[in-house]
């Protein structure tokens, strides 16, 4: 799959607009979606995605190899256990292709570089750098317990530019968020299959047209609809409002992982916000991250 195949399957803008979901307007989450498309760059965009397929690597064994490097070279297991949300026997079988066909150093290179040049073409040094500062300054001082993709992340060096620094920090917020979600599903006892469901159907999609990009196959979105509707969180292919429920509780637990991040932005955190929203739009006028806003609150 080309690059241009990625545009046109996720980032070309539909014919007919996407609805936004209704989500919370926590500060948290606000933190969050402001920043996706800034730190998703090291893969949705064409100079990131470009040159990591020069290195003998497709889109989504890129993605998988490029977040896990930030771990070291870690098994096939320590990655499944540690991204959580994807059918375990896909994601070790992409992983292990994927680390088997370029250097940790490469991939993290190669992902570094694109992310940088792409942001640098949309936001001027100034700019990134009255995001990235606060954000690096925060983040900095962060417990990274329980953490290992943010720990992992943190860990490596920074990035010289503005923009590179404005990307390492929007990927620190993202991997910290995740850690916390992750840590969310676990504690809520719900499966893999279960959380992409009632994720899916939180956001607006059918079922199985998001769970399926994360590996769940069609046999296995119907079962686990089956099961949520026996347990009276789903009726007719939405969530009930005991659905909603169960799936709002994830979120909250998620945004409170996030606490001791909001506090230390304290009053920076509605500029840094309205920052990155406009950087963010501007990626997306530059076809640089999908434009289904579903997509964007999902990650």
């Amino acid at each position: 799959m080309t690059y241009d195949d990625i545009v046109a399957a996720f980032i070309e803008p539909p014919a007919t607009p996407i609805a936004a979901p209704p989500l919370p307007a926590t500060s948290a989450r606000r933190l969050r979606d402001a920043l996706e498309p800034i730190a998703t760059q090291g893969w949705w965009s064409r100079p990131a995605a470009e040159r990591v397929q020069a290195l003998g690597l497709g889109f989504f064994d890129g993605y998988v190899w490029g977040r896990a490097a930030s771990l070291g070279t870690p098994s096939p297991a320590t990655v499944v256990a540690t991204f959580g949300v994807f059918a375990p026997e896909l994601l070790a079988a992409v992983y292990a292709h994927g680390s088997s066909q370029c250097s940790r150093e490469d991939v993290l290179a190669a992902r570094e570089v694109g992310a940088t040049e792409s942001l640098s073409r949309v936001v001027s040094p100034d700019d990134a750098d009255a995001i990235a500062t606060p954000l690096l300054g925060a983040l900095a001082g962060l417990d990274a317990t329980g953490r290992p993709l943010f720990a992992g992340l943190r860990a490596l060096p920074t990035p010289e530019s503005a923009a590179g620094r404005l990307w390492r920090a929007a990927e620190l917020v993202r991997e910290h968020r995740g850690d916390g979600h992750l840590a969310a599903c676990v504690a809520s006892g719900l499966d893999v299959a279960t959380v992409n469901v009632l994720t899916e159907l939180w956001l607006g999609f059918a079922p199985g047209e998001y769970s399926s990009t994360r590996g769940c196959s069609a046999e296995v979105v119907v079962s686990t609809v089956e099961r949520l509707t026996d347990r009276g969180w789903v009726a007719d292919g939405a969530l009930t409002a005991a659905g909603r429920a169960v799936r709002d509780e994830l979120e909250t637990a998620t945004d409170r992982s996030q606490q001791a991040l909001v506090d230390a932005l304290g009053d920076r955190l509605d500029e840094i916000v309205d920052r990155a929203d406009a950087v963010s739009a501007a990626l997306l006028a530059a076809r640089s991250f999908p434009h289904d806003p579903r997509k964007r609150a999902a990650g």
